[in-house]
């Protein structure tokens, strides 16, 4: 049995999955926020839930909201910044008297979809996550690319490639500097575009509803919206070329971008053709926590 633990900013989730993929049990239950040892005691209650009600003992991953650093073994680029600077793995295998696997939460979103989800097969995946932020990752070949700055697919933190008018230098990101693909494509940045292009104040989804009534101001915000995720999709496409991209978070709920983007970003990729496929994520926001199981395939 794996079990697989999604470590939020708000929330620790928790899942056991049999051999074979099959959910056995499931407990969620809000995240102490700011407080290191109670997190460490949260999340060992929930694996013991898990195993209890599964009435079997499991290996343990753990998706993160950061990463390990290779060079200090400890969490760096969390924000849940209680984490940073914290020995979490050596912490947790003590607390649950085992080896535990952390990887990145985006990371394991991607090898969920990439084991039994959307992009199950293929060869060359890399996941994307629009929401409040924008993340990504790849898995090749079944295994997740950590990278040896345990940075692999930090793509959101990257230039918005082939900027036009108004769009260099950019918008400050909080990583310190200006003009991040995340500025652009996450949740916040369509919902600031959209107000430059003389909207009222709107999240996301209501623009994404606004534009499917015809709203122009929407309909344009969305326009430029998909112009620039294909630019930045092509830039991962020339350098990883990848079977799928597959992605999730709020902004993977809006249809047209399926369509829509892959049939911008061919202008931008150095090929006579692209067959890549965009696809939304098979298992939508239990991605993640699946994905921790499955790091101990």
């Amino acid at each position: 049995m794996r079990i697989g633990i999604d470590l939020g900013g708000t929330k620790i989730e928790g899942v056991a999955l049999g051999a074979d993929g099959s959910e056995r049990a499931r407990r969620r239950v809000p995240a102490p926020r700011g407080d290191y040892d109670a997190t460490l005691r949260a999340i060992a209650a929930v694996v013991a839930a898990l195993e209890q009600e599964a009435h079997e003992r499991g290996s343990v991953g753990v998706g993160i909201p950061g990463a390990v650093s290779p060079a200090t073994g400890f969490i760096k680029n969390a924000n849940s910044t209680w984490l940073n600077g914290r020995p979490l793995e050596g912490d947790l295998s003590r607390a649950l008297d085992r080896p535990v696997r952390l990887a990145n939460d985006a990371n394991c979103f991607a090898l969920s979809e990439a084991t039994d989800g959307a992009a199950a097969g293929a060869e060359v995946v890399f996941g994307v996550i629009i929401g409040t932020g924008t993340g990504g990752s790849v898995v090749v070949n079944g295994r997740v690319l950590t990278g040896v700055n345990a940075i692999a697919g930090e793509w959101g933190h990257n230039p918005l490639p082939a900027p036009v008018g108004d769009e260099s230098p950019g918008p400050a990101c909080y990583c310190g500097r200006t003009g991040c693909i995340e500025t652009y494509l996450s949740g916040p940045g369509l919902s600031r575009d959209y107000a430059v292009l003389g909207g009222d104040s709107a999240s996301a989804a209501a623009i994404a509803a606004l534009a499917s009534t015809g709203e122009a101001r929407a309909m344009a915000a969305l326009a430029r919206y998909e112009d620039r995720f294909a630019r930045a999709i092509a830039g991962v496409i020339n350098v990883l070329d990848p079977d799928v991209v597959v992605l999730g978070g709020g902004l993977s709920n809006i249809a047209q971008l399926y369509a829509n983007v892959p049939a911008r970003w061919s202008r931008y990729v150095f090929s006579d053709r692209v067959v890549t496929r965009l696809v939304r994520a098979r298992h939508g926001d239990a991605s993640g926590v699946r994905g921790a199981a499955w790091l101990w395939a």
